[in-house]
């Protein structure tokens, strides 16, 4: 029963509220999640393969914290950033709900080691980039903050610890503290580098307004009544900023950030499309309003026409470059499936990108590169790029309704 509870879990959170195989590409029945083939794939199998290699090679001794990168690079901090240990927590959820004792509570009370009380003048406290192994350091990026929201609040939700809810509530203020008006609203990649123009990272992303949308919109689900009208109106004001700035009415995918001085950078990343695909699907089943699932299935579409292609003689290759930004589509398309039958071709396009990656396009010990046409290793010894590897095989799992036994 806890096994059925945690799969039933793990489901309705990515709905937001409510020995080595070979691949052999077979039947394309979308009907089919276990994306066909001659012999079976056994997702969670996989998932759990990938996140053992990544403690025996990057686990930093009895710390409970990871290393940045294997084998080690030149500039790599002592401790990894904060973006990729997220990652790896996002891993381990999966890992817990399908089963798996992974150690899940301790390594999600490991997010506290980055943890800053203040920074810049604002007392208001919130994640830093780094740690020395004891507390929190760097720059405090609004998407890094954002995207441990969500990850507390998972972990809320998997493991009924309300000091998880309350550690997410803290995430609240701190984006709050973010906004202003300049541009219309919403917020900067970061709090030192706020309209200076000239500065590169200076800018107003999708990538930090579209995941502290869906952090807000996740907590909205789990927080106290008292709290619900002001972070669902937020959520919908930092929705509504990126659809009027940063939507490419062409193809409804996003642009990447608009700088102080106003310009657009219309470079694409599959995750600035993903996440507003989410944020779609949340705000339908909140307000019941179809114009957000319309949406959502527009950009979802609209994503998969942009990215997916041939690429290094692999057919319908999303990008092989940053997978983890890829996950993050894959997850999109799992959330929108129950609404939208035409997400299951998407699915299995990725599941067979995947698992060429595991037949093609790994290194000695097991590595994944990160470019999963097996064309070039590329960033392979980045922790982030293995995540994105662990997550996606997570919750392939459990789009598959897969358990462990």
């Amino acid at each position: 029963m806890k096994k059925i509870c945690y799969l039933m879990l793990g489901l309705l959170f990515m709905a937001c509220s409510d020995g080595s195989e070979k691949w052999s590409p077979g039947d394309d029945d979308p009907d089919d999640p276990s994306g066909g083939g001659e012999e079976t794939v056994i997702y969670h199998q996989r998932a759990k393969e990938m996140f053992d290699l990544v403690q025996r090679y990057y686990k930093h001794g009895n710390s409970g914290l990871y290393k940045e990168s294997f084998p080690s690079q030149s500039g790599d901090p002592e401790y990894s950033f904060l973006w990729p240990y997220d990652g790896l927590v996002s891993s381990a959820a999966l890992l817990t709900q399908l089963g798996y004792d992974v150690g899940y509570p301790e390594m999600v009370n490991g997010f506290e080691k980055y943890w800053r009380n203040g920074a810049n003048g604002n007392n208001i406290g919130g994640y830093g980039s780094s740690t020395d192994g004891t507390t929190g350091g760097g720059t405090r990026f609004y998407d890094d903050n954002s995207i441990v929201g969500i990850s507390l609040v998972e972990a809320y939700e998997v493991t009924g610890n309300a000091d998880y809810l309350q550690r997410a509530g803290r995430i609240v203020k701190f984006l709050q503290s973010g906004e202003d008006n300049v541009l219309g609203g919403a917020l900067w990649w970061n709090e030192d580098q706020k309209n200076m123009t000239g500065e590169p990272n200076s800018n107003k992303p999708s990538c930090s307004n579209g995941y502290a949308t869906q952090f807000l919109l996740k907590y909205y689900a789990v927080c106290g009544a008292s709290e619900k009208a002001e972070v669902l109106a937020f959520a919908k004001r930092l929705y509504e900023w990126l659809r009027t700035n940063l939507l490419d009415p062409s193809d409804k995918c996003y642009w990447n950030d608009i700088n102080a001085k106003g310009e657009i950078n219309k470079t694409k990343w599959t995750y600035n499309t993903g996440v507003m695909v989410q944020n779609g699907i949340c705000l339908y089943r909140i307000t019941g309003e179809q114009r957000y699932l319309t949406e959502a299935v527009a950009s979802a579409q609209g994503g998969y026409d942009f990215f997916v292609r041939t690429r290094n003689g692999v057919t319908l290759a999303y990008p092989d470059n940053d997978p983890w930004f890829n996950t993050k589509l894959l997850r999109a398309y799992i959330d929108l499936q129950p609404l939208h039958r035409g997400a299951d071709a998407w699915i299995k396009a990725y599941q067979k990108f995947i698992n060429n990656g595991y037949d093609n396009a790994r290194t000695d010990e097991g590595f994944f590169y990160e470019d999963w046409t097996g064309a070039s290793a590329k960033r392979y010894y980045s922790l982030l790029m293995q995540d994105a590897v662990i997550e996606s095989y997570g919750a392939l799992a459990l789009y598959a309704g897969e358990e462990v036994n």
